[in-house]
Parts: structure tokens; C-alpha cells; sequence
């Protein structure tokens, strides 16, 4: 089980994450939607360490959680210069022996001895994800994993994340496009202005839909209004 309460941070006086509280179990993908600058990528952030919380606790099996049961997929993704992609993979798989590098690349298709400084976003992007499996930690953290990647490699990361479920992973997916999140997700927690305004379970998708839609829908009626409006006068 991971348990997050309470969790705030801010830059400076702008508070970016309010209060936030959130349970995830072992075999479970939980998804987290939030348009851009919601506090999605903070809040990983402060998960992993990357950022040092300033207010709350975070606990996986009871314990403090800890960067270790953490493999952290980051929305940009940085790599060594000069460094090409097997002995990349190489690094993040370390000690462990099962996951065999040719195997897994035989899902992307990824040049393994090119130089990654050659890579499209999109094939660093894939090799990043194959990163974060090669890590073998029981907690996975996916932040925007969809971003910049083909078709064909969305289809298979949905079905790697399925399989890693079954193995009784515990995924924290974010995404700012509803799709993403419904078609994989077991849970979806809606953060907005630095707050989880709600968590809805997988039966509940369809409403929290309508609901989002309603309100981005709303919202951009009045301004194309004005704007309408104001083009005329």
C-alpha cells in the first residue's frame, strides 16, 4: 500500500501542492489527470525526492517511502552524451540478470548501439520506459509516459503496464488527455490548482467525463463568447 497525507509544497509564496492525500494498492494502475501546470509533475517530484517535502508523510508498506522502491519515468528524460543505448540499459539493469535487454527491445525496435544523442524524442522516450522496467522497483511512477511516442508504442506500453498489474506493480500514471488515463487505469484522481478535487473508480469514468468536459466546455464557451461578441461590436 502506498499512503500519501497531507503532502503541500511551494516555490517560494506560490503554493503548488495543497493538502494532498491519496491510498494506491499493490496491483493497481492509478492514474492522476490534471491539465498543464496543476501540480502533476511537483508532486512526482516530491514522491521520488527530487524536491524535499515541506508538510506531510509518505509511506509505502508502512514504511517511509524511499527513492529506492522507485523507478521514476520523468516527463523530459536526460541521458549521459556519448553514451549509446545498450550500455544504457545496461546501467539502470545492474544486478538484475531477468531482464534481458535484446528481449525487451524486440517490442521497440530501438538501434541499441547507436549513440542515444542520435534518438528522436519519441525513440528516447521508449528507451527511458525500457530504463525504468530494466529497474525492476516495485513502485512505478510514469509521468506523461504517452508523450511523443507512435501509435504502435502506445499500444504496447498499455499492455506492458497491464502485464506489470498482473505481477502486482503499483503504477502512478499521469496525463493531461482523459483517454490516456481510462484506457488502462483502475482509479483516476482529478488534481487541480494544487488540490486532488476527486478520485474516481474505474465504473465511474464515463461521469468523470461528462463532468470535466461540461467544465472545460463551460469555460471556453464564455471566452469564445466574449471574443465573438467583442469581434462584432
Amino acid at each position: 500500500m502506498l499512503s500519501v497525507k497531507n503532502i503541500s509544497y511551494a516555490y517560494g509564496d506560490n503554493e503548488v501542492l495543497q493538502n494532498l492525500n491519496l491510498e494506491v494498492k499493490p496491483a493497481c494502475i492509478h492514474g492522476i489527470l490534471g491539465m498543464n501546470g496543476a501540480g502533476k509533475t511537483t508532486f512526482f517530484n516530491v514522491m521520488y525526492g527530487l524536491l524535499k517535502k515541506q508538510v506531510g508523510e509518505m509511506k509505502y508498506d508502512g514504511q517511509a517511502l524511499h527513492s529506492r522502491s522507485i523507478a521514476y519515468l520523468e516527463t523530459n528524460n536526460y541521458f549521459y552524451s556519448y553514451m549509446r543505448a545498450r550500455e544504457y540499459l545496461q546501467l539502470c539493469a545492474g544486478k538484475n540478470s531477468s531482464f534481458d535487454i535484446d528481449h525487451w527491445n524486440a517490442l521497440f525496435q530501438l538501434p541499441l548501439d547507436y549513440l542515444i544523442d542520435s534518438f528522436s524524442t519519441g525513440m528516447k522516450k521508449k528507451l527511458a520506459f525500457m530504463g525504468v522496467l530494466a529497474l525492476n522497483r516495485p513502485v512505478l511512477i510514469l509521468d506523461e509516459p504517452f508523450n511523443g511516442v507512435d501509435l504502435e508504442s502506445n499500444e504496447i506500453i498499455y499492455q506492458i503496464l497491464l502485464r506489470l498489474k498482473q505481477q502486482s506493480k503499483l503504477i502512478l500514471l499521469s496525463s493531461h488527455i482523459i483517454e490516456t488515463l481510462t484506457n488502462v487505469c483502475d482509479a483516476v484522481s482529478y488534481l487541480n490548482e494544487g488540490s486532488f478535487r476527486q478520485t474516481f473508480q474505474k465504473p465511474d469514468f464515463p461521469e468523470m467525463e461528462r463532468k470535466l468536459r461540461d467544465k472545460l466546455q463551460e469555460k471556453t464557451g464564455e471566452i469564445l463568447d466574449q471574443l465573438m461578441n467583442s469581434g462584432h461590436s
